[in-house]
């Protein structure tokens, strides 16, 4: 008789595509497994590509002297970046864990209380 389990298997969103660019997905059960951490070593090498050409694109349209033909490689190299991190951020997203109504921050009011990077709630 097997023993059940209490491993809860999720769907993915990976960070590249598949055939004629569809989205492609993996069905994990989040313990780490060999593409879990190659996806994960692709979306830190995605961001950090996407950082890297951030700063380049802000030289490039300081520099009065960079050409239409620079500047029309440069969206389509930040299009294709911005792609990526939204790929990344849907994916990410995904998987947030949905928050309990006891683990809410909202105010009695209705609003929701703002923290500023670094800060705690109390």
């Amino acid at each position: 008789m097997d023993k059940p389990t209490n491993t809860r298997s999720t769907t993915r969103l990976l960070p590249w595509s598949g055939v004629g660019g569809k989205p492609c997905h993996l069905l994990t059960d989040d313990n780490g497994g060999y593409l879990t951490r190659l996806a994960d070593s692709i979306e830190s090498v995605q961001l950090g590509m996407g950082s890297e050409l951030l700063d380049h694109a802000q030289e490039l349209v300081n520099d009065p002297k960079t050409g239409p033909a620079e500047l029309r490689y440069l969206s389509a190299r930040l299009t294709e970046s911005l792609r990526d991190v939204l790929r990344v951020a849907e994916s990410r997203g995904a998987r947030l864990p949905m928050p309990d109504d006891d683990d809410a921050d909202d105010n009695s009011d209705g609003s929701s209380a703002a923290l500023n990077d670094g800060e705690r709630s109390p």
